[in-house]
């Protein structure tokens, strides 16, 4: 996979347009004091967890994990029935709004908007972008998966979209039987050199962030390196330690 003769890409994503920056209601629970916006500017660490329905244990995970650095959590839990998902959505907005955090809803804007929830991801195949902002309006953050060069491109300069993910970095059972492109595709995006905020997804733990690191990302999303730890909050913080420190 092509990593350097990205010219014209390069040149399509330094004419993306900056979104507003309007104060929202970031977690469900009132104005934020910084924008979403801004928190994401910031973010490092993002977390997709299911509802912890086998442990039993959801409000205590996420005070530990945000606690730990988490920036960016989202509840993915595939099957849920929409009035069950609003209702574990509840926990993690009041969350979210304890510990300053964002809130982020999958795949569905009508949930996204009836919890209120900061941030609604879109995979390639969920409703498009345009639909989404029918349904939310512009405030809140919309995000985009990518797993291939021409879809990181297409997500850097969309309009409408505010950060994007690239992977697999590595196959995992969280998608069973996709693909993964690898850090060739991170090493892609990152020479892009969009200013749109991207998180590498897939397979990353804390034995081989560094190799994700090395290939040019600075942002993470990560699921079963959080999610089964045996402690989750020390290695949210663990991860966050490592990621601000290579900036």
């Amino acid at each position: 996979m092509p990593d350097t003769d990205i010219t014209a890409d390069s040149a399509a994503v330094s004419t993306e347009t900056t979104a507003g920056t309007e104060t929202i209601a970031g977690t469900g629970t009132g104005t934020a004091a910084r924008t979403a916006r801004d928190r994401l500017a910031d973010a490092r660490l993002y977390l997709c967890t299911d509802a912890r329905k086998d442990q039993g244990d959801l409000a205590e995970f996420l005070d530990a994990v945000l606690a730990g650095g988490v920036d960016v959590v989202q509840l993915r839990d595939k099957g849920m029935e929409a009035a069950e998902e609003l209702a574990h959505l509840e926990v993690f907005a009041d969350a979210c709004a304890r510990h300053g955090k964002l809130l982020a809803v999958n795949d569905r804007a009508d949930v996204a908007h009836a919890a209120r929830a900061a941030v609604l991801h879109l995979g390639q195949g969920d409703l498009p972008v345009p639909a989404a902002r029918a349904v939310l309006g512009d405030d809140v953050l919309i995000g985009r998966s990518t797993h291939a060069p021409e879809e990181a491109v297409a997500a850097a300069v969309q309009d409408g979209v505010d950060y994007f993910c690239t992977g697999p970095c590595w196959p995992t059972p969280t998608k069973p039987g996709r693909p993964a492109p690898g850090l060739d595709l991170v090493r892609y995006t990152a020479a892009l050199g969009t200013a749109r905020p991207w998180f590498a997804i897939g397979g990353i733990d804390l034995g081989n962030l560094d190799e994700v690191l090395d290939a040019g990302a600075r942002r993470v999303v990560v699921v079963r390196a959080i999610t089964e730890a045996d402690d989750p909050g020390a290695a949210a913080a663990e991860f966050t330690g490592r990621l601000r420190r290579d900036g």
